[in-house]
Formats: structure tokens, C-alpha cells, sequence
């Protein structure tokens, strides 16, 4: 549905000095400097997917969303979404995507949003029938059916996210792509829209792209994803997979009957946590075992368990990357 081969995107601008010497400085000896937004990408979505397209700020993230869906013309590369190249902007391509970004509007901030529902209705040409049938089951699902008819300026921000999700959704579009949708919104209301997105891409097969700092969205909905940092790509796999790539780590966690100093704990392995209570110690997968023994033979062990480690301290760890992985 999706194929990225080689993406580049540069920005140019130039550097301003300060003050009115500066000023006047620039306008006869400006220096040029460029931005690498997006570096050398490469990944491809099937058909019905739904990755997690993740980076820290300024990564490149939704400047590549942005050229995915066309707003943006690549400096280099090649894109291929749904047959269509974005940057043409055919109407046949424009039907078959949606993009929603947590902090752009596209509903009238004075109008209710069902007369914004209404414009997007007309300009994707939707029948009167298909329309109604859409506006039912989605606000229904999304549970803002009293809210259709209220000003949008009136509604609460999680409200409003809801009917962007909505708006974008009138012309059932192929692809949707999704830059932070649940920024700011409060616990009960990410709940509500990952369970929603969860149930939509399963009735409608909608190849879904969704950019979040929030790794409960990315777990909630997401199998595999697509991390880039500093542009480049630096990892692409299954969310279930990153720890493996890390070095095979697991956490041991071990309480105790009496308080064990911290030297004892450090010769089973690194010490993430001590308490009077026990540790949690970070051991290579291959030694949970010796480990495990170990502790049980030298100390008075109460309890203990063995995970992973947490998605998001793997997915800081890539975060750090700088190079490409192979």
C-alpha cells in the first residue's frame, strides 16, 4: 500500500544576527544553512496495517507524514502510496487518504461540526444515504452523537479530537494517517480513541500510520513500528522484537525477607533498583538462569519474577541511535 525508498527531505534557511548592525548585515551577506529533516529512509506498510511511527521531537516524523500525503514535495527518493505519487495530488489519490494532526484544526471553530462534516461531505462528493450511515455509526462508536450540533469551540479538547477523527474519516478513506492524536487529551479520552482506531481498522481494513509520544497508543494498536532519529531510520520490526535487538536483557525482580546491602546485589548483576524489600537486577537473557540460582542459594528470597524490558525504555534506547541499522 505503501512503499519509501531512499527519502530525503532538506530545508534551506538562513542564519540572522542580531540587531540593527546584524540586520543590515543580512541583507547583502546572507548565510545560507540547510536542515536534513529526513535522511536516506526506506520502509513499505501493507495493506490494512497499522505501524507506529515514532522518533523523539524533531526527528523527522511529521515531516515525513507530510510528504506521505503529499503536502510536501521530497528533496530525493521515491514514494508510492495506494499507485499514486503523493506530490501530484491527483483527486482519485486525495479521496483515498485522510491525515489528522493533533495540533491542526480542520473543523470551523464557530459552526458545529456537523456543517464541517457536511462541507467534507460535498467536496468528496459522499451520497446523502452513505453520509448519513457514516455520521450514525462513527459518532455512535466515538460516543459524541449529542455533541454533533454544538459549536466546536464549545467542546472540550478530548470533544474536538474525537470530530477531527471524525471529519477526516467522512469519505472512508484507504489510508489514515495520524500525527499525534491523543496529545493533551486526558486517560479516559486516549482510552476511547485507541479502542475506537482498534475497532475501525478492524472493520475496514484501513491501512493506519500513527505518530505518539504516548507508548500505551502505540501498544494499544500497534504490532510493529518504524522508529527514525535525526532523520534515519533506526529500527524496523515488531514492538515485540526491540528488546531482542537490544542485547536480549531481562529484569529480575527479587524481594527478600531481610535488607541486602548493594554490594551483595552487584555481584549477580547491574542494579536498577534496591530496597529494603529486594532489587531489580538487568541480566542478559542467557544468564536468567545462573542468576536466578544464585540469588536463590545466597539469599533468603521471598518471591521474584522475570520480564521484559518496558517498550518504552527500549524505545528510548533506539532514540539514542545516530546510525542506520542494518
Amino acid at each position: 500500500m505503501i512503499m519509501v525508498e531512499n527519502l530525503k527531505k532538506e530545508f534551506t534557511y538562513y542564519k540572522k544576527m542580531t540587531g540593527i548592525k546584524g540586520s543590515l548585515h543580512n541583507i547583502f551577506h546572507r548565510e545560507s544553512l540547510t536542515k536534513e529533516a529526513v535522511r536516506d529512509i526506506s520502509f513499505s506498510v501493507e495493506s490494512g496495517e497499522m505501524i507506529g511511527f515514532l522518533g523523539p521531537n524533531g526527528a523527522g516524523k511529521t515531516t515525513t507524514l507530510k510528504m506521505l500525503s503529499g503536502i510536501l514535495y521530497p528533496t530525493g527518493g521515491r514514494i508510492e502510496v495506494d499507485g499514486f505519487i503523493p506530490w501530484e495530488r491527483k483527486n482519485e489519490f486525495k479521496r483515498r487518504i485522510s491525515i489528522v494532526m493533533g495540533q491542526k484544526n480542520q473543523l470551523w471553530w464557530d459552526l458545529p461540526a456537523s456543517d464541517s462534516f457536511y462541507l467534507n461531505k460535498c467536496i468528496f462528493g459522499v451520497d446523502d444515504g452513505s453520509y448519513r450511515d457514516i455520521i450514525t455509526e462513527l459518532s455512535e462508536l466515538l460516543d459524541v452523537k449529542e455533541l454533533l450540533n454544538v459549536q466546536v469551540r464549545r467542546l472540550s479538547l478530548g470533544e474536538r479530537m474525537k470530530m477531527e477523527i471524525l471529519a477526516a474519516l467522512i469519505h472512508r478513506p484507504d489510508i489514515l494517517f495520524l500525527d499525534e492524536p491523543t496529545i493533551g487529551l486526558d486517560i479516559l479520552s486516549q482510552k476511547k480513541i485507541r479502542e475506537f482506531l482498534k475497532i475501525y481498522n478492524e472493520q475496514w481494513k484501513t491501512t493506519v500510520i500513527i505518530t505518539s509520544h504516548y507508548m500505551a497508543d502505540i501498544e494499544a494498536l500497534c504490532d510493529r513500528a518504524v522508529i527514525i532519529n535525526q532523520g534515519q531510520l533506526v529500527y524496523d520490526g515488531k514492538l515485540a522484537d526491540m528488546n531482542q535487538v537490544l542485547g536480549k536483557r531481562k529484569l529480575l525482580s527479587v524481594k527478600t525477607s531481610d535488607a541486602v546491602d548493594i554490594g551483595a546485589w552487584k555481584t549477580f548483576g547491574m542494579v536498577r533498583e534496591v530496597s529494603a524489600a529486594g532489587a531489580v537486577l538487568e541480566v542478559p537473557q542467557e544468564k536468567v538462569k545462573e542468576v536466578l540460582n544464585a540469588v536463590l542459594s545466597e539469599l533468603q528470597v521471598d518471591d521474584f519474577t522475570v520480564t521484559e524490558i518496558p517498550i518504552e525504555e527500549s524505545i528510548a534506547r533506539f532514540y539514542q541511535k545516530e546510525v542506520v541499522m542494518p
